[in-house]
């Protein structure tokens, strides 16, 4: 297996970290827009499988060229959303496998964002499924923390635990703190404000897809391992789009633990137009106003040392155990920022997401999965991801609610 790992920022760095620790490989070349990050990320792996180029995520062909010269046969995505239709077709167009953690982008209805869907989540992705089989190709998309394992908890609860289920709700939550900032984002911003602001998607079988209004049916939720309670409110994410094409279940939802100072800031990026990626001209210059909060933010790569506490990630399940009686779980994943930072120097939120890609490669290039078109983590066997979570040293948890 030849990988070519776009993004050498705390996800890609976190990931390179994971996998320098595993054979199952034969190189990975990490690339990135700044090719002195991609070296920094791929010297510091001390790995000589370990090469670094400068890529530009933006042009397809820049990607296909870059894998037929390294003899790439999987590409993995760790760039922010807007860059995954030029990696994915890239990929595709040089025959490699392609592996993301976040989907296309959505665009909202242009008339009723707030009851019906527009563009969704992956749909762009999805709409090129049939060459990917055509082609014996996988496209293994939103194989990151949520979506991703977060997916997968859904597929076993679905095989192993239960014989009806009424709702699939993946709830996230932390407790982290960051010393020295009022205001410090654990993971990209720009993603954030990405999936925050935008209508949040719910799944109902007798209804299908539909949207709701940012932040809301808030929600306290008890996380486990010391968290505690957080108030959860619906955002979009890739989950509720995923799972009910591989996974009968009556609703799906997405809550996230933001906080009520974390909400605030949002809604008045929205109401100052700083979120958005619409270019405006300032003293002579194009810039887009989100890319500039995140310029003005620090980057959570750098965060490791200044961090204190948990962070878990989950999927809620109620419905009919296999007994028939009624039954509801969580099943959930917590990373504690002082352990990843003491055993892979990386910071708890990046290291969690850069965890699973890594799971999965490995599974590809052992066989244990395997298929073709584009396909979420739900549509393959649970256990063996469940299983390498163990062995890489970063167990999983279930709680009878």
């Amino acid at each position: 297996m030849r990988v070519l790992l776009l993004g050498a920022g705390g996800v890609g760095s976190a990931a390179v970290a994971i996998a320098a620790r595993r054979d199952f490989f034969e190189r990975i070349v990490v690339a990135d827009y700044d090719p002195g990050r991609a070296e920094r990320a791929a010297r510091g792996a001390g790995d000589p499988r370990f090469s670094a180029i400068g890529l530009d995520a933006s042009s397809a062909g820049a990607v296909a060229a870059a894998c037929r010269e390294h003899g790439i046969t999987h590409v993995l995505n760790a760039v922010d959303p807007r860059f995954v239709m030029p990696i994915f077709d890239g990929a595709f167009a040089a025959g490699a496998d392609y592996l993301d953690m976040a989907m296309s982008l959505s665009r909202p209805h242009p008339t009723d964002p707030y009851r019906r869907v527009g563009t969704k989540l992956g749909d762009e992705q999805f709409a090129g499924a049939d060459r990917w089989v055509e082609a014996n190709r996988l496209a293994l998309v939103g194989i990151g923390v949520e979506p991703g394992l977060s997916d997968v908890f859904a597929r076993f609860a679905a095989d192993r635990l239960f014989s009806r289920l009424d709702e699939i709700g993946v709830r996230d939550g932390a407790n982290l703190t960051v010393d020295g900032y009022d205001f410090a984002p654990s993971f990209s911003i720009w993603t954030t404000i990405e999936e925050c602001l935008n209508p949040p998607v719910v799944y109902e079988r007798d209804r299908g897809w539909y949207t709701t209004e940012p932040f809301s049916e808030p929600e306290v939720f008890e996380f486990p391992d010391g968290i505690g309670t957080v108030e959860c409110v619906n955002v979009e994410h890739e989950e509720v789009l995923l799972i009910p094409r591989w996974v009968d279940a009556r609703r799906v939802t997405f809550k996230y633990g933001l906080g009520a100072e974390f909400i605030e800031v949002l809604k008045t990026l929205r109401k100052l137009g700083l979120d958005s990626t619409h270019r405006v001209r300032v003293g002579g210059v194009d810039v887009a106003p989100r890319d500039v909060v995140a310029a003005c933010l620090p980057d959570p790569a750098t965060l490791g040392d200044r961090m204190h506490g948990k962070t878990c990630a989950g999927t809620w399940v109620r419905g009919a155990g296999r007994d028939g009686r009624p039954r509801e779980v969580y099943l959930y994943h917590v990373v504690d920022n002082a352990w990843s930072m003491r055993e892979y120097g990386h910071q708890a939120v990046v290291w969690q997401t850069a965890l699973n890609p890594v799971i999965a490669l490995e599974l590809l290039a052992s066989g244990a999965w395997r298929g073709h078109g584009v396909l979420g983590p739900e549509a393959l066997d649970p256990q063996p991801f469940l299983d390498k979570l163990v062995e890489y040293g970063s167990p999983w948890g279930m709680l009878e609610q």
